[in-house]
């Protein structure tokens, strides 16, 4: 994979710590604003990329990338994918997706029409240890009460309640807890048990924004709530609990650091099971591999339950107006 990096921000800068760890993934170039110029200096100095852009369309037209990796502001997310499979580049577009389903099926559809690998950014569907809680569920009998917890003080909050609005809480720009942390949540909820009947969104609102909440969704046999919070902070745990046991996940769910199988009349059983340390390999790994295989029916499959999770978060919006 010859990768050109769209965006210069944290989850960038982040992705960057382990890029060297990923057989197979080739940092050809990077592209930032204008303003990003001395940073995507440094950046390429510091991990050995191959060239800097202060232009995403010359980046994404450079005849030497073959992949492009979306990582803008959320509301960036469809117009920098669209033009960069109409340029014939492989897309990895981070979470979330896009705003709406009608956007990801005109992606899907440039997608094939050119025979490219398109998939959303998200790390806990990679996770080794999101197959094993998905493996361990049949040992906790018929799933009653889904409780998943993403709760972190947000950097940017303090200059939020001083007046200054930054994408993290610009809704315009896809910012919210909903969006930015939650996001998780629903994926390990849609991930494990499919799409839900109903959807409800509780959210708490400052200045049209929704800095945390509370979402509920219906199963035939089983509630699950996904709660996020960028206005407070919280130890972050998540649990399953069915008929015949539970699991405990520790840790935030976009990391899935370790799930502890609790079956009644049994002992309890702890697994760390994600083969590194930071939670961005498995996913890009898979990429690397998908895109080298040209494995069209994981890509599928994986837009499916993107598009799922897009399906969650309009209901949730419409239960709000």
């Amino acid at each position: 994979m010859k990768l050109a990096i769209i965006g210069a921000g944290k989850i960038v800068q982040d992705f960057l710590t382990v890029a060297g760890q990923i057989d197979g993934l080739e940092l050809t170039a990077i592209a930032g604003m204008p303003s990003d110029a001395a940073a995507l200096d440094a950046l390429q100095a510091k991990y050995g990329i191959g060239k800097t852009y202060t232009d995403s369309t010359a980046a994404i037209n450079d005849p030497d990338v073959d992949t492009v990796y979306v990582a803008v502001p959320n509301s960036l997310h469809f117009a920098v994918s669209k033009q960069a499979l109409q340029a014939g580049k492989n897309v990895i577009c981070e979470k979330p997706f896009v705003p709406t389903r009608k956007e990801a099926e005109e992606l899907k559809a440039l997608a094939d029409q050119h025979n490219l690998i398109l998939v959303e950014a998200i790390t806990n569907q990679y996770l080794e240890n999101f197959a094993g809680i998905k493996s361990a569920l049949s040992g906790i009998g018929t799933p009653r009460i889904a409780e998943f917890n993403y709760s972190q003080y947000s950097s940017r909050y303090d200059a939020f309640r001083a007046g200054t609005v930054l994408p993290a809480f610009d809704p315009a720009k896809g910012g919210g807890a909903l969006m930015d942390l939650n996001i998780y949540n629903i994926h390990m909820v849609v991930g494990l048990f499919g799409k839900p009947t109903v959807v409800h969104y509780l959210p708490n609102m400052q200045r049209g924004v929704d800095t945390s909440g509370i979402l509920t969704l219906t199963y035939p046999h089983m509630q699950a709530v996904c709660i996020a919070a960028k206005d407070a902070g919280a130890p972050v745990r998540s649990m399953l609990e069915g008929e015949d046991g539970t699991i405990v996940i520790d840790g935030p769910t976009n990391e899935l650091q370790q799930y502890e199988v609790q079956q009644r009349g049994a002992d309890n059983h702890v697994y760390r099971l994600n083969q590194a340390s930071h939670r961005m390999v498995a996913e890009f790994t898979r990429f690397v591999q998908m895109i080298a295989n040209h494995d069209t029916g994981a890509a599928n499959e994986a837009f499916t339950h993107s598009t799922d999770v897009l399906d969650v978060l309009s209901a949730a919006r419409t239960s709000i107006q």
